[in-house]
């Protein structure tokens, strides 16, 4: 479908060597385009397939360069509006993203994940669950894992479970999941998006090529996603961890004990209880319901999934539990990359909480994160450059016990101090962590390491 044209990838970065790789693999030739002039091609090239040939386009975007190339792969962090892609849409070539590209080499059928919050552990359940009943299953996409790394290796019975972010949504065409979800919608990355209108309209873009005769998972708690089930084209499906639907996903009160149930045509088929999963927090009981019903609507028997959910274990970077020190217990929700996330790391302590948040401006608004300490948190720790703006909010809502870090190891320290045996120091930032990491997993780990230096 490719071979003939000629392809210029946007971004050096994992996303665009994916992409690169793919397109080699699959016997295309493709440039790399960066706006570093200076940018290191031979480490490039080390990253590639082996004897794979690469050129380069470098240093500041000219606009006719769009008129040498047919297509443009853009990298997910890249923005649709940026000059490069303005180019190629003027002179109506497409845009496309990893994804789109992937989708095209792939086979199988895909269980494509998004929302705000719970992306990454409702996919890794979801792919836990497939490995346990397909004999062929994958576990892509903003997982950490490019789908375009593995579409050459997918067959037509392969399935495949997908976290899919807004920025990657932005450039599918063709994109065409079997079964969708969209787990909730909540103020992020308005700085890209601009509103909550194109965000939520971006997030419901995940089904714009289903059937009918598809299915969408909407939960029915956020009052966003509910509204979706009147504008897909897929077959809306509920699921809900405070209702009782009369179909869908829910939980359900039974002698005592609530049970994921899946409710279809009149009948109720019992999953297990809440009792009998490792996920902490009710937010993890949102994304569980939704794995099973993703599940469950890709044709995995009940006892597949039940066992499954049952053995499945917090994602990294989660409200991970990672030691208890001093008889302090340190809780890694690096994850908790925006204020509706770090909610819910709160909500899941159970004990006195030391918390460190703060780190890159995302234009987030901070009140409901702090009202939602509900009396658990005795200390704040903030750094990075939402310090001030999240202390100030802090204050505003009558929360004074504030401690100012000019470093993730100086807080690290603080939050050493402040905490007594019983208590609990939690990394929840409610921020991204760029300017000071590049990425939340490097930030977490950092955390890992700074506690497992405290027992040294």
């Amino acid at each position: 479908m490719l071979k003939n044209k000629k392809i210029l990838i946007a971004g050096a970065g994992i996303s665009g060597i994916g992409a690169a790789g793919l397109l080699g693999n699959a016997g295309c030739d493709a440039v790399i385009y960066d706006g570093n002039p200076d940018l290191d091609k031979e480490a490039v090239r080390n990253r590639l397939p082996a004897r794979m040939e690469i050129s380069f386009e470098l240093g500041e975007f000219r606009p006719e360069l769009a008129d040498d190339y047919d297509l443009l792969i853009l990298s997910p962090g890249i923005s649709v509006n940026a000059p490069i892609a303005a180019a190629f849409k003027e002179r109506n070539k497409p845009v496309w993203g990893e994804i789109e590209l992937a989708y095209v080499f792939s086979k199988g059928r895909i269980a494509a994940i998004t929302g705000t919050n719970g992306k990454t552990t409702t996919t890794a359940l979801v792919g836990e669950i497939f490995k346990s009943y397909y004999p062929s299953a994958f576990v892509v996409g903003n997982i950490g894992i490019p789908f375009t790394s593995v579409a050459l290796d997918t067959e037509p019975e392969s399935v495949i479970a997908a976290e899919i972010s807004s920025f990657q949504l932005e450039t599918t065409v063709d994109f065409h999941p079997a079964v969708s979800a969209v787990l909730n919608v909540t103020p992020d990355h308005l700085d890209r998006h601009g509103s909550m209108e194109v965000y939520a309209d971006t997030k419901l873009s995940i089904a714009k090529n289903q059937t009918r005769d598809e299915v969408i998972l909407l939960n029915y708690d956020d009052p966003i996603t509910r509204a979706m089930a009147e504008r897909t084209p897929a077959r809306a499906v509920m699921f809900s961890r405070k209702e009782d639907l009369a179909e869908g996903i829910l939980l359900k009160n039974t002698d005592g004990k609530q049970t994921f149930t899946i409710k279809e045509k009149g009948r109720e088929h019992p999953v297990c209880t809440t009792e009998e999963i490792r996920l902490l927090g009710s937010h993890n009981h949102e994304n569980v319901l939704a794995a099973i019903g993703i599940a469950w609507y890709m044709g995995v028997p009940i006892g597949c999934i039940r066992n499954a959910v049952m053995d499945f274990k917090a994602v990294e970077h989660r409200i991970e539990y990672v030691d208890t020190v001093d008889g302090v217990d340190y809780y890694n929700d690096s994850k908790g990359t925006n204020p509706d996330a770090a909610i819910k790391g709160i909500q899941a302590m159970v004990k006195p909480t030391v918390l460190l948040g703060g780190g890159y401006d995302k234009k987030s608004t901070y009140d409901e994160w702090i009202e939602a300490f509900d009396g658990k948190v005795k200390s704040l720790i903030l750094m990075g450059a939402t310090a001030k703006a999240i202390g100030e909010t802090a204050m505003a809502h009558g929360f004074n016990n504030i401690i100012y870090a000019g470093s993730f190891e100086e807080a690290m320290e603080e939050a050493r101090k402040a905490a007594s045996p019983g208590d609990a120091v939690l990394l929840s930032p409610a921020c991204a962590s760029w300017g000071m990491f590049k990425n939340y997993e490097v930030r977490g780990q950092r955390f890992k390491e700074i506690v497992g230096s405290f027992k040294e």
